[in-house]
């Protein structure tokens, strides 16, 4: 018989949600104001027992389930319609072990969260751009940042997840104990169950060099020319990633470039001061600077440093790509569209994803683009809805124009709902490997409000 919520009101210790409650619509809303989903409820658990019986809920009562981390996902796929939400949110703890450098972080943390808890050791997991990012989703989508040339990817940092699986039971994957969980669960999202704990290796990152160099949009067509040639050698220690952005009003900008529109390259060096200045002076110094400002920082400020900039309750719209090069023919393209940001907060961003990266093999984890030197990211971002098409038409155009030039298939975390035959792309040959995974931990796929993997009939 279905579960009625009295029974899991009685097995449960967090906070249950319903339509009727004052708290729904707050704790409905997304990272991304332009999804409006209205959930039946949202369970918002405190632990791995409400967890267990949460899953359990939504299985006997047959409910569409969405599973929240950070709530940061672009795609508004941590929530549903008419379904049940399991909101990890209140599920926060990180516990360092310095000795071993490692870090065991629950589901509902965010990358401030772990930051703060591994900086004043001297310590960082390799993870993204943004502090307020939820540390599952990025992870479970293979985990692209500032230390991935040096470090790789989040998921090459991951040693092991404790997770619920549809049926309920509690099982641990790494290596060595359910490796074929462990393989789909890198790269392959949250298709496979629920993870309640994950146990991070991490590297000596405390100071860094960070800030950035930023180029007249004339400049755009050269400046790319010679950053994919410095990407293909430049040492591991130094990563920047290529932007067309609308410099913002903030302090650390002068006044006189505030919502000027420039391309730039955002430098983040793990070496020392004369390292870095050594390894980027000969990109840094093509054409004529606007401004050039790299300087040492704590690492938790880098994490931090776009937060205020991007907040909850903006409109977004996401588009995205991998590409195994840059030629002039996408440069030209990339300089068209680029030009031509819509809003203030509408960038697009290319990230270096070689390195360390890609001394992973394809088929090593769920994550195939390990041959991909660049994941591009096109974002139309702005607060008032009266602009959502405006941003949206622009990233498709954008999209569209740079596509024909790519390897085919997007970082996951970086997708809207876009179709099957777009995720199946995103995971290549991978594919069907997650698919027999994916048959033997959920067969029913009650785990699908994600970029699904539907399981191998």
């Amino acid at each position: 018989m279905p579960e009625s919520i009295a029974q899991l009101r009685s097995a449960f210790r967090g906070e249950l949600i319903q339509a009727t409650d004052d708290a729904y619509d707050t704790a409905r809303k997304l990272y991304n104001a332009m999804i409006d989903k209205r959930p039946k409820l949202i369970a918002g658990c405190v632990d791995v027992a409400d967890v267990m019986a949460a899953v359990r809920y939504g299985r006997e009562n047959g409910m569409l389930t969405a599973i929240r981390g950070g709530g940061h996902n672009g795609g508004g796929l941590g929530i549903c319609d008419g379904g049940l939400v399991i909101d990890l949110s209140r599920m926060k703890g990180v516990r360092v072990d310095p000795a071993a450098r490692t870090a065991r972080v629950a589901p509902g943390c965010v990358w401030g969260d772990v930051d703060h808890a591994t900086h004043p050791f001297g310590l960082a997991v390799p993870s993204g751009f943004i502090s307020t990012t939820g540390v599952a989703g990025l992870t479970l989508g293979g985990g692209i940042g500032y230390l991935t040339r040096r470090y790789g990817l989040t998921i090459d940092n991951l040693l092991a997840v404790d997770m619920i699986l549809a049926d309920g039971r509690f099982v641990t994957a790494n290596t060595n104990e359910n490796a074929d969980l462990f393989w789909a669960v890198r790269g392959g999202g949250g298709n496979f169950g629920v993870v309640t704990s994950f146990e991070f290796r991490l590297h000596p990152v405390s100071t860094v060099q960070f800030g950035p160099t930023f180029w007249p949009l004339e400049q755009a067509a050269e400046v790319l020319r010679s950053y994919r040639k410095f990407m293909l050698t430049a040492p591991e220690e130094v990563n920047g990633f290529f932007a067309f952005l609308v410099i913002p009003p903030a302090p650390m900008f002068p006044e006189h470039l505030h919502r000027k529109t420039v391309c730039g390259i955002v430098w983040c060096g793990t070496g020392t001061v004369a390292e870095t200045e050594k390894a980027t002076i000969p990109l840094r110094s093509i054409g004529t600077p606007l401004l050039d400002a790299i300087s040492p920082a704590p690492f938790p400020v880098v994490q931090s440093t776009f937060d205020s900039l991007y907040p909850p309750g903006l409109q977004w719209y996401w588009r995205a790509d991998n590409f195994t090069e840059l030629s002039d023919a996408a440069i030209a393209k990339h300089v068209e569209h680029g030009s031509k940001l819509p809003t203030m907060f509408s960038t697009m961003h290319l990230y270096p994803v070689n390195g360390a990266a890609q001394r992973v093999g394809k088929n090593e984890t769920a994550y195939s683009f390990r041959e991909a030197l660049f994941a591009e990211v096109i974002v139309g971002v702005d607060p008032y809805p009266a602009n959502s098409q405006t941003i949206t038409d622009w990233c498709k155009g954008y999209y569209d124009a740079l596509h024909p030039y790519s390897a085919g298939g997007a970082y996951v975390n970086f997708m809207m709902e876009e179709g099957q035959e777009r995720v199946q792309a995103c995971f290549r040959d991978n594919y069907g490997r997650l698919a027999a995974i994916k048959k033997k931990y959920d067969p029913t796929n009650f785990f699908r409000v994600n970029q699904n993997i539907h399981p191998a009939t």
